[in-house]
């Protein structure tokens, strides 16, 4: 997730930002693979088979072009399913904004449940990312313009997941299957939104790290930086000085004599071209990609890093092993996140790649999923106000729409009465959030209702409950996994206990 503060326009995707204004690297190194650590054994062929569905391309109008049809992909295990005659259950996996298969290999908490769940899983893609593209497939035609992208949007994102899960209980001849949705991030809100749109589908959700308060009006637009800052201030008083300094030092720096040339040495870029907004924007993407998987053990889910990242990065800043160049410092606990590996020669700034999949975010952060991100002078990142006219600006000049700020919160309901909303109107969600994840601060922090539960850790990154578990696992993570099972456990029970009463 590339975070860019400085500037006035900047639009966010709960994984990934995109810069309008400089592009931005991701991954300096594209070999990011995944976690996969279900056995030695495992491999992309024994942990899912790939599946497409013909989807309709808009559930909601009936206009001719309403009726065109798309292959949408989507992932299946049924290794430990129990089977349609005994009611097991389905598991589905609401997708996020990228490629499925990436989520689906980082999503290890459903595998390792299926057998004590005999659950079949399904995970499901997102429209208009990875290979689900509407009109044809050709990204070209389905991204050219508001007249096609129109199709993109979270209500026609839940509205596929409901009639593609209809439709594969039909053809396993399992309509009393009971099914529960989980989904982290984006795909945490969509679970929790599912629940709320579906309630006779799926019986449950778990949400993990799903911001769904983070809209204007509701929520801080600083809380975000806010908790990154506290993430490494909490690691290190000097760790955040340094770097809060470093903005300035940057900017001094690139305007000496000299200066290019010293940044692009300390910094081992590989182009001359670049300004001291490039390299800042690359660290605040290290900084902030960082605290969001600051997970207890060693991952691999957005770049190789280490257990307890934010920490290592403090301890290199800290360190008195490169003397008092503060610039090789920052290089080098950047390196934690771009180069933990040691691979990496140097670094393109100029690198705007995208190996998940991501950019069609960015019409959604111009249509409904306006979320509000600046940083004020608490931040250890520049000052930055969030503005909405800036926004609107940039949506109106790329592709000539308006954003509906307030969509979101009318649709499914939330805004500052989110806890009446949802006692009233809800049930069986579970809200996982780690305080350690920027994103929490737009989350569901409190139990609602004895059904609606907000699971919270203290030391947790961005859904590190839908991981793969190892041996290393601290025991308030493997207590949240097991309190998350028991859950699920009671709403399966009582969906059987209520069929066969109602039978």
């Amino acid at each position: 997730m590339a975070i860019d503060f400085q500037f006035s326009i900047v639009l966010f995707s709960l994984l990934f930002t995109l810069v309008h204004t400089t592009p931005l690297p991701r991954f300096p190194s594209s070999r990011v693979h995944p976690e996969l650590q279900l056995s030695s054994a495992s491999s992309e062929k024994t942990l899912y088979k790939t599946k497409f569905f013909t989807q309709i391309l808009d559930h909601f109008n009936f206009n001719p072009q309403s009726y065109q049809t798309f292959q949408q992909r989507y992932l299946i295990n049924n290794t430990y399913w129990g089977g349609a005659q005994k009611k097991a259950p389905i598991f589905v996996y609401t997708g996020n904004e990228g490629n499925i298969e990436w989520f689906t290999q980082n999503t290890g908490f459903m595998f390792e449940k299926a057998p004590h769940f005999k659950a079949f899983l399904v995970f499901i893609e997102h429209r208009f990312y990875g290979k689900s593209i509407p009109f044809g497939g050709s990204k070209k035609v389905a991204y050219a313009n508001s007249s096609t992208l129109g199709y993109l949007s979270s209500t026609q994102a839940l509205a596929d997941y409901v009639t593609l899960i209809n439709d594969l209980k039909k053809n396993l001849s399992a309509s009393d299957s009971p099914v529960v949705v989980f989904g982290g991030s984006y795909g945490g809100m969509l679970a929790a939104w599912f629940r709320l749109k579906y309630p006779h589908v799926a019986i449950g959700a778990l949400a993990s790290s799903a911001p769904i308060r983070h809209f204007m009006g509701v929520t801080s637009p600083y809380v975000f930086a806010n908790i990154i800052t506290q993430d490494f201030r909490s690691e290190s008083e000097n760790c955040y000085k340094v770097i809060k300094g470093s903005w300035k030092l940057i900017e001094d720096t690139f305007f000496k004599h000299g200066g290019p040339e010293q940044l692009q040495k300390s910094f081992r870029l590989c182009n001359k071209d670049f300004g001291p907004g490039s390299v800042e924007g690359w660290l605040q993407s290290a900084w902030t990609y960082t605290a969001m998987t600051d997970y207890p053990t060693p991952s691999n889910f957005l770049s190789p890093m280490p257990a307890y990242p934010v920490r290592k990065m403090c301890e290199v800043i800290d360190s008195s092993v490169k003397g008092n160049n503060t610039l090789d410092k920052l290089h080098a606990a950047a390196s934690i996140y771009y180069n933990y590996t040691g691979s990496v020669k140097c670094f393109d700034l100029n690198d705007n790649s995208d190996p998940h999949g991501l950019q069609e975010w960015q019409w959604q952060a111009c249509t409904e999923m306006i979320m509000p991100l600046g940083a004020n002078n608490e931040s250890m990142f520049p000052e930055s106000k969030w503005d909405y006219e800036d926004r609107s600006s940039y949506c109106q000049y790329a592709y000539n729409v308006t954003p509906r700020p307030h969509w979101i919160t009318t649709e499914f309901g939330g805004g500052h009465d989110i806890e009446r909303t949802l006692r009233r109107s809800a049930s069986n969600i579970i809200f996982f959030n780690g305080l350690r994840d920027p994103w929490s601060g737009g989350g569901v922090l409190k139990s609602i209702s004895k059904s609606i539960v907000a699971i919270v850790a203290k030391e947790g990154a961005h859904h590190v409950d839908l991981r793969f578990s190892t041996k290393k696992d601290p025991k308030w993570l493997k207590d949240i996994r097991k309190h998350e099972v028991n859950i699920i456990a009671s709403w399966i029970k009582q969906y059987h206990e209520d069929l066969k009463s109602n039978n």
